[in-house]
């Protein structure tokens, strides 16, 4: 039995009281005076419907992965412990990563459930009060997102009109914002050009805090700063296994000093790259051929591409080292969706920066995937 005393008595009327402010409040009421305005004025990512269509909108490798291959996994999967956490520092994953990357000596690896997790573990590492990520615009939209959902100031540099690098834009912007975090895409997305080498140097020369160059798109550029590493004690960079045709993994690579990732490392959540990824690109690392000639057989698409893009009427295609080709075209709206209609879905892009007026980007897929979008595409054009 529980005695009344003014004490207890005290506490429930005042719980009391609290119950019923919340419910003389609105469900979106509350929400609106609960969460931060950084949170309610975001956007969430938005991924589109694909079913049943020809799917050429996330930068995915079109390809499977060898039936052999598959049924190893399939028996690696069957003895699981997913009764047990996973080794929390997935130390012979990174050792297979590193060596599948050809990581120099002496840099640590920190590993994320996909690059999305570790730029945000960048971010709150870096989230002072009015700290700043400087970031170039047109570029990949988690950027942004991120930096503003963990309390940091977002600064946009322009690209230029053909979407290279400004540099002297950027170090002005270094200058003025004194970013602690700056992020730069090599290649660019959704651009997919890769920016002058010499221009990233000179940027990352003059920051004054960390410069991540994220290198999503490395196995379709074959061009790296990893070797750049010990000569910028400022210098991270970013991979991921995504591109290569490991999506559905989730797996994301900081890669960089020592004492970076020691400190890094004190915001990655526990056991964050779980059981069945750890033991899946660990396997099949020991056959990164498969996934090196898959990214072969893309690039050869991605020329084709983008030469049968040059010779539709009305379209301009932009180069690309990525695995995805941006393109111009009036009425891109209007385009997008007759491709819809046709089966075939990309990504539109109209809308999300001036920059990218009637732009829409599409992903290379299978030599028939890539028939199939041509073919709407003319129908679209037609139309």
């Amino acid at each position: 039995m529980v005695r009344y005393s003014p004490e207890t008595g005290s506490r429930r009327m005042v719980s009391l009281a609290l119950k019923c402010e919340v419910a003389a409040v609105s469900l979106p009421d509350l929400v609106r005076r609960t969460l931060r305005d950084e949170v309610l004025s975001t956007s969430a990512y938005h991924v589109a419907e694909a079913a049943g269509m020809v799917k050429l909108d996330a930068m995915e490798n079109p390809y499977p992965l060898p039936a052999a291959l598959q049924e190893e996994l399939g028996r690696l999967a069957a003895r699981a412990p997913l009764n047990r956490y996973p080794d929390a520092d997935a130390t012979r994953l990174r050792a297979a990563l590193k060596a599948s990357l050809d990581v120099p000596d002496g840099v640590q690896l920190m590993l994320g459930n996909g690059s999305d997790e570790l730029i945000q573990v960048l971010a709150l590492a870096c989230a002072r009060p009015g700290a700043v990520m400087l970031g170039v615009e047109p570029s990949f939209a988690m950027y942004p997102i991120v930096a503003r959902t963990c309390g940091l100031r977002f600064v946009g540099v322009p690209l230029r009109a053909d979407f290279s690098l400004d540099a002297d834009a950027v170090i002005a912007a270094l200058r003025r914002e004194r970013p602690a975090l700056v992020f730069i895409a090599y290649p660019n997305n959704p651009t997919g050009n890769r920016f002058d080498e010499r221009a990233i140097e000179r940027i990352i020369a003059a920051a004054p805090g960390i410069v991540v160059v994220d290198e999503a798109y490395h196995p379709f550029a074959q061009a790296t700063f990893l070797a750049r590493l010990g000569e910028h004690p400022n210098l991270l960079v970013m991979r991921t296994l995504s591109k290569l045709g490991l999506a559905g993994l989730r797996l994301g690579v900081l890669i960089g000093a020592a004492d970076w990732i020691a400190e890094l490392n004190k915001l990655r959540l526990p056991y964050n790259v779980n059981v069945l990824t750890q033991l899946f690109a660990e396997h099949i690392l020991k056959h990164d051929d498969v996934l090196r000639e898959q990214a072969a057989a893309i690039r050869s698409s991605r020329a084709q591409l983008f030469e049968r893009l040059q010779q539709v009427p009305g379209v301009h295609a932009y180069p690309s080292d990525a695995n995805f080709i941006l393109f111009r075209v009036a009425g891109a709206d209007a385009v997008f969706e007759a491709l819809k209609r046709g089966g075939v879905l990309i990504k539109k892009l109209a809308g999300s920066h001036p920059a990218l007026t009637d732009c829409l980007r599409v992903t290379v897929g299978t030599p028939d995937e890539n028939a199939a979008f041509l073919d709407a595409l003319a129908a679209a054009r037609a139309s």
